[in-house]
């Protein structure tokens, strides 16, 4: 779903972005842990629909932060959430 040329720093999960690239410019994932979702770059998010079900997950769960070091003092969970490339939301 990635157009060739773009690179991905967005967890498609919970949208972090700290600019470090998860997917490269050829859709091939980094291997990259995110601190917010815990989701490892290239492990379950290559299928929107598995995207979708792990994001409900986390959410549901109460979106919380596996490292909270990394957590902004003024997070908001929707400006996040809007960092997700539009074709994995």
């Amino acid at each position: 779903m990635n157009m060739e040329g773009k690179t991905e720093t967005a967890c498609r999960i919970c949208g972090y972005d700290d600019g470090e690239t998860v997917f490269n410019q050829y859709s091939v994932p980094q291997y990259v842990i995110c601190p917010c979702c815990y989701n490892e770059s290239g492990i379950g998010d290559d299928h929107v629909s598995q995207v979708r079900e792990l994001r409900g997950y986390w959410v549901a769960s109460g979106a919380l932060w596996h490292d909270p070091k990394f957590r902004p003092a003024d997070w908001d969970l929707l400006k996040q959430l809007a960092n997700i490339p539009p074709e994995w939301r």
